[in-house]
């Protein structure tokens, strides 16, 4: 039976974004409001992602944020979307997310990527000494999931202290298939990156169901997929906000990634005309315009991909307009 906006749950993804001539202590501030907004509407889970080396995003220091952001709510589940584990010794995680489970108990999630959340010369230095292209993931992964079993199972000689025996759940994120194939393999939720990697968002959730083994934490496939989503009183409106997400990905093309800039009246007195074609096939399945648009195209979006449950990306320059976007979906949704 094909899902609708009822079946789903909604949740909300931040990067924290810096805004034009601000700093990241105003743009913690803000993701601190939007969290608060978001568990007030009834949203289901609220992520924040490792990125490294961009004036745009503040969220960098992942497990930092999930506390501040913990710390101000008092029952929306939060947590990472995600943590780069090649990044990071697989002990230190353990200790950082049982610290946040021991603070916040029932309420943090655990995500993980192997993508470096950044530029190749950012990674050798957040990698120094280890694999550069992500393929130990899956030891290391392995690896976190000992730290966090309970002791008497493991008796391991180093032990996550905070961390071990805690009920932390951890989901695998991807954009290809290569996580959707090891989440199922390890009987582990999954959420698609379907936001920036539309392409392979089917391929990626037909490679999770047809390999899913049922485990202790799941008996059957748990599928999460991002959407870019504005909504705003008319679609003129709604599209003229999205040029502040165009901007921010056309400086990544250009190699010179800015802060969240102001919208423009006009994207094409800015980008060349291949540079919106790359731009527009990055951000493809964002679903854009009013509320009746936004509905049709998110109806169309479950029917497709039929899954559990729906990460909303809603990058814009102005809190305000973020705050407004997200009140209007939940209207929509809930």
């Amino acid at each position: 039976m094909s899902k609708t906006l009822k079946d789903a749950k909604f949740s909300v993804l931040d990067l924290s974004p810096i805004t034009e001539g601000s700093t990241a202590a105003a743009a913690f501030k803000n993701s601190l409001d939007l969290a608060q907004h978001a568990e007030k509407w009834g949203y289901n889970r609220y992520w924040v992602a490792e990125h490294h080396s961009m004036p745009g995003i503040a969220s960098s220091a992942t497990s930092v944020l999930i506390g501040y952001i913990a710390g101000g709510t008092s029952k929306i589940r939060v947590g990472s979307g995600g943590i780069m584990l090649p990044n990071h010794a697989p002990l230190v995680i353990a200790e950082q997310f049982g610290t946040l489970e021991s603070l916040y108990p029932n309420r943090i999630d655990l995500g993980l990527g192997r993508a470096p959340g950044s530029d190749q010369l950012t990674a050798n230095a957040l990698r120094r000494g280890g694999k550069r292209d992500g393929s130990d993931f899956p030891e290391m992964l392995e690896d976190l999931r000992q730290f966090l079993r309970p002791y008497e199972q493991t008796g391991l000689p180093v032990r996550a202290i905070p961390g071990e025996g805690l009920n932390i759940p951890i989901w695998l994120l991807g954009s290809s298939g290569f996580s959707a194939k090891l989440a199922a393999e390890l009987g582990l939720p999954f959420a698609f990156a379907s936001h920036f990697s539309s392409d392979y968002t089917i391929p990626a959730l037909q490679i999770y169901h047809q390999n899913f083994k049922p485990s202790t934490v799941l008996e059957k496939p748990y599928v999460m997929v991002g959407a870019n989503v504005i909504i705003s009183e008319t679609e003129e409106k709604a599209k003229y906000l999205a040029t502040s997400s165009q901007q921010q990905f056309l400086s990544l093309i250009r190699g010179r990634p800015t802060q969240m800039m102001p919208p423009v009246e006009n994207m094409d007195e800015i980008w060349s005309p291949y540079e919106r074609s790359v731009v527009q096939q990055q951000l493809k399945s964002s679903i854009i315009g009013t509320q009746e648009i936004v509905a049709a195209k998110l109806e169309a979006f479950l029917k497709e991909t039929q899954a559990d449950e729906v990460i909303v990306n809603t990058a814009l320059y102005s809190h305000q307009e973020r705050l407004e976007s997200f009140k209007l979906l939940k209207e929509i949704v809930m």
